[in-house]
């Protein structure tokens, strides 16, 4: 299965867009094809065997009979991707329509001058139109001024209602509006028929403005990607594109400059801004022969960098393709909304025409009136404001997350945020800090702590062990290494040394038990080194993996957010996780797992949960992979530069945060919200005012602003879900 990107630039017509999408995805040779409106990008899988030119030429044929002034390009034909790109775009493209060829990519002129074009015919047509009133005595002069205002406001979308019907797409926004307002003529409703074509275009001008204002703020959340790299040749620096550099190249990075490739910094220093992959604000600081990642910002100095990976699996350009790609996901809200679409403009069209046909039949009264009313219906059936706004405010919750270090990989996953019943969360690493550091030292018969602990540091200067690492770094003085002799290891015991001429053991209670040393046992949680020197117990030391700072905060914040069940699974003895549940205050614990026991017991969790919510499991996404792929979503923590945490899970937390996991699912919550709203909005007023028409209550006033003035709320109200606190 391949799967390739196509961008079609200058589609602005939600309704237009939703049925090129269906017509891809019926062709035999596409596997599954998905359109963001976003991000003007069309997904598509289909097999090798069927040929990818073969395959465009026909798409190419789809989109010129619905929509000929759509550009149809690879992604490689663009030196950008379509969201960074220059946004040929035009003010009157509108949601439902098809264009103008006189007004469509005139990609010299750019949107301003095409604005400029419009506003200026508007403006010559409201002048006749004003005129018209001035001579209301003479019929026969005032006629032929509204017949001019109108063509002069309304000609574009006469002209592309004709083109549409020639091509047999009769159902669209230009052609219900051409039929209204010529309808309004037909029943001498003609100072209306003009101000509603007015009213109309410019409801139009403003949303369209508004849907690209939303792209291009969508745009801004994602715009980490960078535009060139200094590459370090013998002789200077040569500034090339990053898709031109190769793996084991010197690139500098120069204070101010984005990073563009992943490496590691091989000279030079600096404070680096990792917020936009992270979301962190706190700039981080970089030292020769760490690892440094693309969409860093270099702050301060100047950093030589050898290239580890090619720009197209960089971190930067796998976030990107990960964010631009989540569209391809649909929400269940989203794929019943396509659905709803098909099937809302034939019903209230068919509504028209019975109200037109069957109240005069029985109740005697003038045809006109019932025309006038039906023409109402006709302009309200459009669902412009749902299939524009709603996959805008999936792609607005899924571009504010990436902008706080969550990549959510579809609207699907952020839709199933909103349904979390339970929480299962590895320990090691998710919950706890994965560092081993000395909490407490005990002191017995008049030794010190000190003495303890530096007995236990020069016994333990030659292990590798975490646990030995720990006790050298908490007592963090100079170790003579001369001064220990006679170093034995004893496996699954200890240690056994001589320093300073002194006999010391380091290691568990059956080290000392086995040398006949009777020791005070610890029964607390963590890991316990027993000390003896010269055959006097000497104390203990308690080693434990810490708590991350904000894990208590975070379950709390998710227990506030409806979710019910809190799990822990660890290989841990079942004493470390037991403590570890208790200060984390979780439902459940299971403890001393093997990784392959982890995927029975989530079976057995979400066996116990039933078809209630979602099951979410948060790891580490590496030895988790079976465990994320099983759960309803698989969470993965601290993602940032992890393959494996990327492609393994559907929900990435760049940082090593738990409360990212709570900020995901207020973002969901936040989304869904607001989708609600834009329904409610646009379904509510729609429904109104369609009654008020039938009732003959409502004039093509409030059904132009049922059409265009909704779609234009929806989608500046689906921009706020960007907003990110």
């Amino acid at each position: 299965m391949i799967r390739r990107d196509i961008v079609l630039e200058g589609l602005n017509c939600a309704n237009c867009a939703a049925k090129i999408e269906n017509k891809v995805n019926n062709m035999e040779e596409i596997e599954s094809a998905s359109f963001s409106f976003a991000t003007k990008i069309m997904s598509i899988e289909y097999y090798e065997e069927h040929g990818f030119d073969l395959i465009l030429g026909k798409i190419k044929k789809i989109v010129n009979t619905l929509e000929p002034d759509v550009i149809v390009k690879t992604q490689n034909d663009s030196k950008k991707l379509a969201i960074h790109g220059h946004h040929h775009s035009k003010s009157e493209c509108c949601a439902g329509h098809s264009h103008d060829h006189s007004h469509g990519h005139s990609h010299g002129e750019g949107e301003h001058g095409l604005l400029n074009k419009k506003t200026i015919k508007l403006g010559i047509g409201i002048i006749f139109f004003i005129a018209a009133f001035i001579f209301d005595r003479s019929i026969s002069i005032q006629l032929p001024l509204f017949i001019i205002s109108y063509f002069l406001i309304g000609g574009d979308v006469l002209l592309r209602a004709i083109r549409n019907i020639m091509r047999g797409q009769v159902f669209d926004e230009n052609f219900l509006m051409a039929l209204a307002t010529v309808g309004a003529f037909a029943v001498k409703e003609y100072p209306e028929a003009v101000s509603v074509m007015l009213f109309y275009q410019i409801g139009e001008m403003f949303q369209d403005m508004a849907i690209e204002r939303s792209r291009k703020s969508i745009s801004s959340l994602l715009n980490i990607r960078p535009d060139y790299a200094n590459l370090k040749t013998d002789e200077s620096l040569v500034v090339v594109r990053p898709e031109t550099i190769n793996v084991g190249d010197y690139i500098v990075i120069k204070p101010g400059e984005r990073v563009p490739l992943d490496g590691v910094v091989i000279e030079g220093e600096s404070m680096v801004d990792t917020s936009a992959l992270t979301g962190e604000s706190v700039p981080r600081k970089i030292k020769t022969g760490e690892d440094i990642l693309s969409g860093f910002v270099n702050n301060s100095g100047l950093l030589t960098v050898e290239v580890k990976k090619k720009f197209n699996e960089s971190t930067v350009s796998r976030i990107l393709d990960l964010v631009q790609n989540a569209s391809s996901k649909k929400a269940p809200t989203e794929n019943f909304i396509t659905k709803f679409a098909r099937y809302y403009t034939p019903a209230v069209v068919i509504g028209a025409a019975l109200v037109a046909v069957i109240p005069p039949i029985f109740t005697g009264d003038p045809f006109s009136e019932w025309l006038y009313r039906a023409l109402i219906f006709l302009v309200i059936s459009c669902p412009c404001a749902l299939v524009i706004s709603i996959p805008l405010g999936f792609f607005g919750g899924i571009g504010g997350a990436s902008k706080s270090g969550i990549l959510i990989k579809g609207g699907n996953y952020l839709e199933a945020l909103n349904q979390v019943d339970t929480i299962v969360f590895d320990k090691t690493g998710t919950l706890t800090q994965g560092v081993f550091k000395v909490s407490e030292i005990n002191e017995e018969n008049g030794f010190s702590k000190e003495e303890v602990l530096r007995a236990a540091a020069f016994a333990e200067t030659h292990s590798n062990h975490p646990i030995a690492k720990s006790i050298i770094e908490e007592f963090n003085g100079k170790i003579d290494e001369s001064v220990i002799e006679n170093y034995e290891e004893i496996s699954g015991h200890g240690i056994k040394a001589n320093v300073s001429g002194s006999v010391v053991l380091a290691g568990n209670l059956k080290l000392l038990e086995r040398e006949g040393i009777k020791a005070t046992q610890v029964s607390k949680s963590g890991t316990i080194v027993y000390i003896d020197i010269d055959g006097r117990f000497a104390g203990s030391i308690i080693i434990s993996d810490m708590l991350k700072d904000d894990s208590v905060k975070a379950m709390e914040a998710l227990r506030n957010q409806g979710v019910k069940k809190l799990v822990m699974l660890t290989g841990d003895l079942d004493n470390v996780a037991k403590q570890v549940a208790t200060e984390l205050n979780l439902d459940e614990y299971y403890s001393e797992l093997l990784p392959e026991d982890k995927v029975n017991v989530l079976e057995k969790i979400a066996k116990e949960k039933g078809n209630k919510g979602k099951l979410v499991f948060v790891g580490d996404g590496i030895n988790d992979a079976p465990v994320l792929a099983r759960a309803d979503i698989g969470v993965a923590m601290g993602g940032l530069g992890s393959d494996a945490a990327i492609e393994a899970a559907d929900v990435v937390l760049m940082t090593d945060e738990p409360l990212k996991l709570s900020q995901a699912i207020s973002i969901a919550q936040k989304t869904k919200k607001i989708v609600i709203q834009n329904i409610i909005l646009a379904l509510g007023v729609k429904g109104i005012v369609l009654a008020l028409g039938a009732f003959g209550v409502a004039t093509m006033w409030e059904a132009v602003f049922a059409d265009v003035g909704v779609a234009l709320l929806a989608v500046l109200n689906s921009m706020r879900v960007m907003k990110v606190k």
